[in-house]
């Protein structure tokens, strides 16, 4: 859905000679389209003198460097970073002339992705109209008697720490919000607020009516009105996706049929410890869908729930795009009670992908059900391409074996699980965790591998996941051996030597594309295939412009110690000759 706002604003001294209000909109353009929309309202304290100024370097300070935060920081942290820095600022200002100059109240407003997020402090105020009811957003930070009705309790440069309230929601098409100044919310009755938001208007000409309204109600303050309705939201971003994760319980265990959401569960198609995956049927339009959750006893693992709001992230990303056929479709969230979309919301935090009949290439090798070596090469084509595209997209998955690559009854490849993905946005307990498959996982991934000059240790690249795919395919050709062995769980991969060429366990496979599996899994990297896209390029070529044959590694590259290794020997025998002539020989 397009990202679409209708927004307006009206601003007017009124009965006062000085207008101290301030308001602002701005929407990100370009790179910054992502981050959404901000737009903020403050209204200057008069008692000071310089009411207005404190208004509108607030307001323009913090719609200008909002966009200048780092993508990682989560919306309330740069709000509260960009207010601090300017509240102190404002403070360090007003205490060299007292009674304060500079004071002003704010109130802001971040649409970004499916979410919105309030900052405030003072007395303006933000309601949202949802569904024709009206709701006020923010609480008055005003004195509570009567008599003090105006006089703030917290406001921009009043003290050198501000206390700022903060709360985010639901962002829906639709969604009206609106923005006002004391000047207007303290003259018109909610009553008559009410039935002029409800109007079928434009923005900005609901602003003027506002205004309007509000002097003709005998408003004896400055008037600002600030409309934004929504008519588009963005696609879900990665802090809706967490916000979600942390709100909506886990799903207990599940047995066939039992229900959730108007799906019915029809089997239990994976345990992994953390996560379980279900088949279920949608009771309305009978579609089968793998539902993904986590399981109960890591309901309160925060790092566990981020992870898979990550995987949740990644995939809606990936839905659109030249291979995103060839990737696990995860449904629009929620998928409503009778998978229509209609909002009526999930009750629970699990994921929904379509489900596709067929069988993946790690249950067809465990049948002995050996793919011809044509169909290997098509295979790892399709996959190839995928993750010349992930990578592109800067997207490491990770976790590439025969198990999550998924060949269905119409004939299409998909990849599957990204749930250790690599985005550059993701968990840092994620990006710390020592994922994947060992049997599939590059030698520089492993602790004290340190040959050739490579690191030990190393965080998993694009490099990674075209090592695993390498693997894969010499399994594939080589009818389900290994290049390495099988290296189980917290046991160190074993790269001592070469692996032999999967023609030597099956003759069917032509010598060009031995040298092309072998190539693909080499002990140094220097060695591999670089990117995806030269992996293509050597499988498209095939015999007709095969590849060099590499001859055997000498000892040294193969192993950087062997020269000290066989100084160590020859001293061994050189003093074990001496021991034995001290020893047994005369005299």
């Amino acid at each position: 859905m397009s990202f679409e706002l209708d927004f307006g604003h009206a601003s007017q001294a009124g009965r006062n000679e000085l207008n101290e209000d301030f308001a602002a909109l701005v929407q990100g353009q370009g790179r910054d389209r992502e981050r959404g929309a901000i737009a903020a309202i403050a209204d200057g304290v008069s008692t000071g003198g310089n009411g207005r100024e404190a208004a509108q370097t607030s307001v323009n300070t913090l719609v200008n460097d909002y966009f200048a935060t780092p993508d990682t920081w989560d919306t309330t942290v740069a709000l509260d970073r960009i207010l601090s820095a300017h509240n102190g600022w404002l403070a360090s200002m007003n205490r060299r002339r007292q009674p304060a100059v500079g004071l002003t109240t704010l109130t802001a407003l971040v649409l970004c992705g499916q979410s919105y997020t309030l900052a405030h402090v003072g007395d303006t105020r933000a309601y949202l109209v949802r569904e024709g009811r009206l709701q006020q957003l923010t609480t008055d930070h005003v004195m509570s008697q009567r008599d003090f009705a105006h006089q703030l309790t917290r406001a921009m440069g009043l003290d050198d720490h501000v206390v700022v309230d903060y709360s985010q929601g639901e962002l829906r098409s639709g969604d009206l919000f609106v923005l006002l100044s004391d000047g207007v919310h303290g003259s018109l009755p909610e009553r008559e607020l009410r039935q002029l938001l409800r109007q079928d208007l434009a923005a900005q000409a609901l602003c003027d009516e506002l205004a309007q309204a509000a002097l003709r109600r005998g408003s004896s303050d400055n008037v600002t009105a600030l409309v934004v309705r929504v008519q588009g939201a963005l696609e879900a971003t990665l802090q809706d996706e967490s916000r979600r994760a942390q709100d909506l319980p886990v799903l207990p265990l599940l047995k066939v049929g039992d229900t959730v959401d108007g799906l019915t569960v029809t089997a239990l198609v994976a345990d992994s410890g953390i996560h379980r995956i279900y088949q279920v049927r949608d009771g309305a339009t009978q579609r089968l869908y793998a539902l993904k959750t986590l399981l109960p006893a890591r309901a309160h693992d925060v790092e566990e729930r981020a992870t898979l709001a990550h995987e949740a992230w990644v995939a809606r990303r990936m839905q659109s795009g030249q291979a995103a056929a060839h990737l696990a479709r995860l449904n629009d969230w929620p998928l409503g009670a009778t998978g229509t979309g209609d909002g009526a919301g999930a009750s629970a935090f699990y994921l929904l992908y379509d489900w596709h009949s067929g069988d993946t290439l790690g249950q067809r090798l465990r049948h002995r059900q050996h793919l011809a070596v044509g169909q290997a090469v098509t295979v790892t084509v399709q996959t190839a391409r995928v993750l010349g595209w992930l990578h592109r997209q800067g997207v490491v998955h990770r976790d590439i074996k025969p198990d999550n690559l998924h060949l269905g009854d119409d004939g299409v490849l998909r990849v599957l699980d990204l749930g250790v993905a690599l985005s550059g946005r993701e968990p840092e307990a994620t990006r710390r965790l020592h994922a994947g498959t060992p049997s599939y996982m590059n030698p520089e991934q492993w602790p004290g591998y340190e040959r050739n000059g490579d690191p030990s240790g190393q965080l998993p690249d694009a490099g990674s996941d075209l090592f695993a795919l390498g693997v894969t395919l010499y399994q594939l050709l080589s009818q389900g051996r290994l290049p390495y062995g099988e290296v189980v769980q917290y046991q160190l991969g074993r790269y001592h030597r070469d692996p032999v060429a999967p023609s030597r366990h099956n003759p069917g496979v032509p010598i060009w594309l031995d040298q092309i599996a072998l190539k693909a899994v080499a002990r140094n990297r220097t060695q591999r295939f670089e990117t995806a896209e030269e992996l293509l390029l050597a499988l498209e070529r095939g015999a007709s412009r095969p590849l060099s044959a590499s001859g055997p590694q000498p000892l040294m590259q193969r192993d950087a110690t062997a020269l000290w290794k066989i100084a160590l020997a020859v001293s061994v025998l050189v003093n074990l000759l001496l021991i034995y002539w001290l020893l047994f020989l005369p005299r």
